[in-house]
Protein backbone atom coordinates (compact mmCIF):
# COMPACT_ATOMS: atom_id res chain seq x y z
CA UNK A 1 0.00 0.00 0.00
CA UNK A 2 1.36 3.41 -1.10
CA UNK A 3 2.23 5.84 2.15
CA UNK A 4 0.38 9.00 2.12
CA UNK A 5 2.22 12.35 2.71
CA UNK A 6 1.08 12.54 6.37
CA UNK A 7 1.84 8.45 7.26
CA UNK A 8 5.18 8.77 5.66
CA UNK A 9 6.24 11.84 7.99
CA UNK A 10 7.04 10.03 11.27
CA UNK A 11 8.55 7.43 9.51
CA UNK A 12 11.26 9.81 8.15
CA UNK A 13 12.16 11.42 11.20
CA UNK A 14 12.29 8.05 12.92
CA UNK A 15 14.72 6.96 10.07
CA UNK A 16 16.85 10.30 9.54
CA UNK A 17 17.07 9.86 13.74
CA UNK A 18 18.31 5.93 13.85
CA UNK A 19 18.88 4.46 10.10
CA UNK A 20 22.17 2.71 10.05
CA UNK A 21 24.75 3.42 8.10
CA UNK A 22 26.48 -0.27 8.02
CA UNK A 23 23.81 -2.07 6.95
CA UNK A 24 25.71 -2.53 3.35
CA UNK A 25 28.24 -0.43 3.93
CA UNK A 26 31.14 0.13 1.81
CA UNK A 27 34.99 1.77 1.98
CA UNK A 28 36.26 1.03 -0.94
CA UNK A 29 38.60 3.14 -3.18
CA UNK A 30 36.93 4.69 -6.19
CA UNK A 31 37.71 3.66 -9.43
CA UNK A 32 35.87 4.48 -12.52
CA UNK A 33 33.06 2.05 -13.32
CA UNK A 34 36.26 -0.44 -12.32
CA UNK A 35 39.46 1.09 -13.70
CA UNK A 36 41.46 3.46 -12.25
CA UNK A 37 42.13 4.82 -9.12
CA UNK A 38 40.54 8.33 -8.11
CA UNK A 39 40.89 9.89 -4.38
CA UNK A 40 37.12 9.54 -3.50
CA UNK A 41 36.43 8.45 0.61
CA UNK A 42 33.75 9.03 2.77
CA UNK A 43 35.25 10.98 5.34
CA UNK A 44 36.31 14.11 2.70
CA UNK A 45 34.51 16.50 4.42
CA UNK A 46 34.43 15.23 7.67
CA UNK A 47 37.34 18.60 8.62
CA UNK A 48 36.13 20.73 6.01
CA UNK A 49 32.24 20.60 6.67
CA UNK A 50 31.43 18.25 9.22
CA UNK A 51 27.93 18.69 9.33
CA UNK A 52 27.74 18.20 5.37
CA UNK A 53 26.08 14.71 5.29
CA UNK A 54 23.42 15.57 7.87
CA UNK A 55 22.50 19.23 6.06
CA UNK A 56 21.85 16.39 2.87
CA UNK A 57 19.71 14.08 4.55
CA UNK A 58 17.62 16.60 6.72
CA UNK A 59 16.78 18.21 3.04
CA UNK A 60 15.79 15.04 1.25
CA UNK A 61 13.95 13.96 5.02
CA UNK A 62 11.87 16.95 4.13
CA UNK A 63 11.43 16.49 0.44
CA UNK A 64 9.79 12.83 0.33
CA UNK A 65 8.02 13.37 3.24
CA UNK A 66 6.71 15.97 1.50
CA UNK A 67 5.94 13.84 -1.48
CA UNK A 68 7.03 9.74 -1.43
CA UNK A 69 7.61 10.44 -5.23
CA UNK A 70 10.60 12.44 -4.62
CA UNK A 71 12.72 10.00 -3.44
CA UNK A 72 13.06 8.03 -7.00
CA UNK A 73 13.34 11.25 -8.62
CA UNK A 74 16.20 11.76 -6.63
CA UNK A 75 17.81 8.68 -7.17
CA UNK A 76 17.29 8.58 -10.74
CA UNK A 77 19.54 12.23 -11.33
CA UNK A 78 22.34 10.17 -9.79
CA UNK A 79 22.26 7.72 -12.60
CA UNK A 80 21.54 10.01 -15.40
CA UNK A 81 24.32 12.59 -14.44
CA UNK A 82 26.79 9.29 -14.38
CA UNK A 83 26.10 7.87 -17.88
CA UNK A 84 26.97 10.95 -19.73
CA UNK A 85 30.00 11.98 -18.78
CA UNK A 86 30.68 10.61 -15.55
CA UNK A 87 29.68 11.67 -11.91
CA UNK A 88 29.90 15.23 -12.43
CA UNK A 89 26.97 17.16 -11.90
CA UNK A 90 26.60 18.04 -15.54
CA UNK A 91 22.84 17.25 -15.38
CA UNK A 92 21.84 20.17 -13.09
CA UNK A 93 23.83 22.84 -15.42
CA UNK A 94 21.25 24.84 -16.95
CA UNK A 95 21.81 26.01 -20.68
CA UNK A 96 23.83 29.50 -20.89
CA UNK A 97 26.36 30.93 -22.97
CA UNK A 98 27.82 28.07 -24.51
CA UNK A 99 25.99 25.20 -22.40
CA UNK A 100 23.29 23.32 -23.94
CA UNK A 101 21.71 21.83 -20.73
CA UNK A 102 21.68 17.82 -20.45
CA UNK A 103 18.12 18.50 -19.24
CA UNK A 104 16.80 18.99 -22.76
CA UNK A 105 18.05 15.69 -23.80
CA UNK A 106 15.24 13.34 -25.43
CA UNK A 107 15.78 11.23 -21.60
CA UNK A 108 15.90 14.23 -19.61
CA UNK A 109 13.15 16.78 -21.50
CA UNK A 110 9.65 16.66 -19.25
CA UNK A 111 10.79 14.11 -17.28
CA UNK A 112 13.67 14.84 -14.26
CA UNK A 113 12.40 16.29 -11.85
CA UNK A 114 13.75 17.26 -8.07
CA UNK A 115 16.09 19.86 -9.26
CA UNK A 116 14.78 22.38 -6.41
CA UNK A 117 15.39 20.27 -4.09
CA UNK A 118 19.19 20.19 -4.97
CA UNK A 119 18.94 24.10 -5.00
CA UNK A 120 18.09 23.47 -1.56
CA UNK A 121 20.77 21.56 0.01
CA UNK A 122 23.05 23.13 -2.55
CA UNK A 123 22.01 26.96 -0.47
CA UNK A 124 22.05 25.41 2.71
CA UNK A 125 25.59 23.93 2.28
CA UNK A 126 26.85 26.93 1.24
CA UNK A 127 25.56 28.46 4.40
CA UNK A 128 27.57 26.02 6.41
CA UNK A 129 30.64 25.54 4.05
CA UNK A 130 31.15 28.05 1.34
CA UNK A 131 31.94 26.70 -1.77
CA UNK A 132 33.13 23.19 -0.10
CA UNK A 133 30.90 20.38 -0.95
CA UNK A 134 30.55 19.72 -4.88
CA UNK A 135 27.11 19.80 -6.51
CA UNK A 136 28.72 15.78 -7.84
CA UNK A 137 28.82 14.69 -4.60
CA UNK A 138 25.38 16.17 -3.24
CA UNK A 139 23.85 13.91 -6.18
CA UNK A 140 25.88 10.87 -5.00
CA UNK A 141 24.36 11.62 -0.98
CA UNK A 142 21.31 12.21 -2.24
CA UNK A 143 20.89 8.88 -4.03
CA UNK A 144 21.58 7.34 -0.89
CA UNK A 145 19.82 9.18 1.66
CA UNK A 146 16.52 9.16 -0.66
CA UNK A 147 17.01 5.13 -1.17
CA UNK A 148 17.40 4.37 2.93
CA UNK A 149 13.72 6.93 3.22
CA UNK A 150 11.97 4.58 1.33
CA UNK A 151 12.44 1.53 3.72
CA UNK A 152 9.74 -0.73 4.09
CA UNK A 153 9.09 0.67 8.64
CA UNK A 154 8.93 -2.87 9.45
CA UNK A 155 12.62 -3.51 7.64
CA UNK A 156 14.33 -0.29 8.35
CA UNK A 157 17.37 -2.63 9.98
CA UNK A 158 17.55 -4.74 6.63
CA UNK A 159 17.54 -1.95 3.64
CA UNK A 160 20.31 -0.94 1.57
CA UNK A 161 23.01 1.57 2.97
CA UNK A 162 26.65 2.26 1.97
CA UNK A 163 28.96 5.01 2.74
CA UNK A 164 29.32 7.37 -0.02
CA UNK A 165 33.07 7.94 -1.56
CA UNK A 166 33.02 11.99 -1.72
CA UNK A 167 35.53 14.02 -3.12
CA UNK A 168 34.17 14.44 -6.76
CA UNK A 169 34.35 18.48 -8.30
CA UNK A 170 31.62 19.24 -10.80
CA UNK A 171 31.94 19.93 -14.49
CA UNK A 172 31.97 23.53 -16.10
CA UNK A 173 30.20 21.84 -19.32
CA UNK A 174 27.42 19.15 -20.15
CA UNK A 175 26.57 17.19 -23.27
CA UNK A 176 23.36 16.93 -24.40
CA UNK A 177 24.74 14.51 -27.12
CA UNK A 178 26.46 12.64 -24.49
CA UNK A 179 22.93 12.27 -22.55
CA UNK A 180 20.85 11.16 -25.87
CA UNK A 181 23.15 8.64 -26.70
CA UNK A 182 24.45 6.97 -23.26
CA UNK A 183 21.63 6.85 -20.91
CA UNK A 184 19.72 3.66 -21.24
CA UNK A 185 16.16 3.96 -23.00
CA UNK A 186 12.95 2.17 -21.98
CA UNK A 187 12.80 0.57 -25.24
CA UNK A 188 16.61 -0.46 -25.88
CA UNK A 189 16.91 -3.74 -26.53
CA UNK A 190 19.20 -5.84 -23.62
CA UNK A 191 22.28 -6.06 -25.85
CA UNK A 192 22.21 -1.90 -26.62
CA UNK A 193 21.49 -1.89 -22.45
CA UNK A 194 24.13 -3.55 -21.51
CA UNK A 195 26.12 -2.36 -23.91
CA UNK A 196 26.21 1.06 -22.40
CA UNK A 197 26.81 -0.31 -19.07
CA UNK A 198 30.20 -2.23 -20.22
CA UNK A 199 31.16 1.36 -21.72
CA UNK A 200 30.94 2.85 -18.33
CA UNK A 201 33.06 -0.28 -16.92
CA UNK A 202 29.83 -2.15 -15.34
CA UNK A 203 28.85 -5.00 -16.47
CA UNK A 204 25.71 -7.68 -16.41
CA UNK A 205 25.49 -8.19 -12.17
CA UNK A 206 25.28 -3.97 -12.18
CA UNK A 207 22.84 -4.01 -14.55
CA UNK A 208 19.99 -6.46 -13.24
CA UNK A 209 20.61 -5.55 -9.70
CA UNK A 210 20.58 -1.07 -10.60
CA UNK A 211 17.40 -1.85 -12.52
CA UNK A 212 15.83 -2.63 -9.23
CA UNK A 213 16.06 0.97 -8.63
CA UNK A 214 12.59 0.80 -10.69
CA UNK A 215 11.25 -0.37 -7.41
CA UNK A 216 10.24 2.79 -6.56
CA UNK A 217 9.10 5.99 -8.17
CA UNK A 218 6.09 6.41 -11.27
CA UNK A 219 6.59 6.71 -14.89
CA UNK A 220 4.81 8.59 -17.80
CA UNK A 221 2.12 6.83 -20.08
CA UNK A 222 4.17 8.01 -22.84
CA UNK A 223 6.88 6.20 -21.97
CA UNK A 224 5.53 2.82 -22.37
CA UNK A 225 2.63 3.27 -24.61
CA UNK A 226 4.59 0.84 -27.78
CA UNK A 227 4.13 -1.89 -25.59
CA UNK A 228 0.56 -1.31 -25.47
CA UNK A 229 -0.06 -0.64 -28.93
CA UNK A 230 1.84 -2.92 -30.72
CA UNK A 231 5.49 -2.51 -30.61
CA UNK A 232 6.04 -5.03 -32.55
CA UNK A 233 3.77 -3.85 -35.56
CA UNK A 234 1.27 -6.68 -34.31
CA UNK A 235 -1.26 -4.03 -32.83
CA UNK A 236 -1.42 -6.13 -29.78
CA UNK A 237 -0.08 -5.81 -26.72
CA UNK A 238 3.79 -7.36 -26.10
CA UNK A 239 3.63 -10.78 -25.95
CA UNK A 240 5.48 -10.70 -22.56
CA UNK A 241 3.40 -8.69 -20.81
CA UNK A 242 0.59 -10.12 -19.00
CA UNK A 243 -2.37 -9.31 -20.66
CA UNK A 244 -4.51 -8.54 -17.76
CA UNK A 245 -1.95 -6.16 -16.44
CA UNK A 246 -1.80 -4.60 -20.08
CA UNK A 247 -5.40 -4.46 -20.23
CA UNK A 248 -5.30 -2.19 -16.65
CA UNK A 249 -2.60 -0.33 -18.23
CA UNK A 250 -4.37 0.53 -21.36
CA UNK A 251 -7.59 1.91 -19.35
CA UNK A 252 -5.42 4.74 -17.89
CA UNK A 253 -3.08 4.67 -21.35
CA UNK A 254 -5.08 5.15 -24.30
CA UNK A 255 -3.92 5.26 -27.67
CA UNK A 256 -4.54 8.46 -28.16
CA UNK A 257 -3.67 11.04 -25.07
CA UNK A 258 -2.94 10.33 -21.93
CA UNK A 259 0.22 10.54 -22.39
CA UNK A 260 1.21 12.39 -19.08
CA UNK A 261 -0.63 10.04 -16.51
CA UNK A 262 1.38 8.33 -14.28
CA UNK A 263 1.84 4.76 -13.07
CA UNK A 264 3.46 3.23 -10.57
CA UNK A 265 6.87 1.14 -12.04
CA UNK A 266 5.95 -1.34 -9.16
CA UNK A 267 2.41 -1.31 -8.41
CA UNK A 268 2.55 -3.72 -5.21
CA UNK A 269 4.45 -1.62 -3.43
CA UNK A 270 5.39 1.50 -5.56
CA UNK A 271 6.93 3.55 -1.98
CA UNK A 272 9.12 0.88 -0.53
CA UNK A 273 12.46 0.07 -1.58
CA UNK A 274 11.77 -4.16 -1.83
CA UNK A 275 12.36 -7.01 -4.06
CA UNK A 276 8.86 -7.20 -5.90
CA UNK A 277 10.29 -5.13 -8.85
CA UNK A 278 11.80 -8.80 -9.68
CA UNK A 279 8.84 -10.51 -9.03
CA UNK A 280 6.39 -8.36 -11.11
CA UNK A 281 9.17 -9.64 -13.87
CA UNK A 282 8.53 -13.01 -12.92
CA UNK A 283 5.09 -12.50 -13.52
CA UNK A 284 5.54 -10.77 -16.66
CA UNK A 285 4.60 -7.37 -15.25
CA UNK A 286 7.29 -5.18 -16.09
CA UNK A 287 6.46 -1.81 -16.86
CA UNK A 288 9.18 -1.06 -19.65
CA UNK A 289 10.49 -3.59 -22.37
CA UNK A 290 13.86 -2.70 -21.08
CA UNK A 291 12.83 -4.48 -17.75
CA UNK A 292 10.75 -6.96 -19.11
CA UNK A 293 13.91 -8.35 -21.21
CA UNK A 294 15.93 -8.41 -18.10
CA UNK A 295 13.98 -11.98 -17.63
CA UNK A 296 13.52 -12.86 -21.51
CA UNK A 297 16.79 -12.21 -23.64
CA UNK A 298 19.32 -13.25 -21.21
CA UNK A 299 20.66 -16.03 -19.26
CA UNK A 300 22.86 -14.36 -16.81
CA UNK A 301 20.56 -11.43 -16.14
CA UNK A 302 17.51 -14.00 -15.96
CA UNK A 303 19.12 -16.11 -12.90
CA UNK A 304 19.67 -13.06 -11.33
CA UNK A 305 16.20 -11.83 -11.81
CA UNK A 306 15.03 -15.25 -9.93
CA UNK A 307 17.65 -15.09 -6.95
CA UNK A 308 16.45 -11.15 -6.43
CA UNK A 309 12.93 -12.03 -6.48
CA UNK A 310 13.65 -14.85 -3.83
CA UNK A 311 16.51 -13.26 -2.26
CA UNK A 312 15.52 -9.61 -0.76
CA UNK A 313 18.88 -9.42 1.21
CA UNK A 314 21.23 -10.16 -1.98
CA UNK A 315 19.56 -7.54 -4.03
CA UNK A 316 20.28 -5.10 -1.01
CA UNK A 317 23.92 -6.39 -1.40
CA UNK A 318 24.17 -6.01 -5.29
CA UNK A 319 22.11 -2.67 -5.20
CA UNK A 320 24.42 -1.29 -2.76
CA UNK A 321 27.74 -2.35 -4.56
CA UNK A 322 26.76 -1.57 -7.63
CA UNK A 323 25.32 1.83 -6.75
CA UNK A 324 29.07 2.46 -5.21
CA UNK A 325 30.62 1.25 -8.43
CA UNK A 326 28.64 3.60 -10.96
CA UNK A 327 28.92 6.71 -8.56
CA UNK A 328 32.83 6.20 -9.76
CA UNK A 329 32.46 6.60 -13.03
CA UNK A 330 35.26 9.05 -14.45
CA UNK A 331 34.66 11.46 -11.32
CA UNK A 332 36.53 15.16 -11.51
CA UNK A 333 39.23 15.36 -8.73
CA UNK A 334 42.31 17.23 -7.43
CA UNK A 335 42.19 20.80 -9.53
CA UNK A 336 39.89 19.18 -12.47
CA UNK A 337 36.37 21.00 -12.31
CA UNK A 338 35.17 23.38 -9.59
CA UNK A 339 33.35 23.91 -6.65
CA UNK A 340 29.95 25.52 -8.20
CA UNK A 341 28.32 28.17 -5.91
CA UNK A 342 25.09 27.45 -7.55
CA UNK A 343 24.40 23.54 -9.25
CA UNK A 344 22.69 25.68 -12.29
CA UNK A 345 25.41 27.22 -13.32
CA UNK A 346 29.41 27.36 -13.32
CA UNK A 347 31.50 29.77 -11.96
CA UNK A 348 32.03 33.04 -12.92
CA UNK A 349 35.93 33.34 -12.77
Amino acid sequence: MAFSTTSLFPMVLFLVVFAPICCFSHKLSSTGGGSGSYNLYPQFYDRSCPRAKEIVKSVVAKAVAKEARMAASLLRLHFHDCFVKGCDASLLLDSSGSIISEKNSIPNKNSVRGFDVIDDIKSALEKECPQTVSCADILALVARDSTVLVHDYFLIRWGPNWEVPLGRRDARGASLSGSNQNIPAQNNTFQTILTKFKLKGLNVVDLVALSGSHTIGQARCTSFKQRLYGQSGSKRPDFPLNQVYANQLRARCPRSGGDQNLFAMDFVSPTKFDNYYYKNLLASKGLFSSDQVLLTNSEASMELVKKYAENNELFFKHFAESIVKMGNITPLTGLRGEIRKSCRRINSN
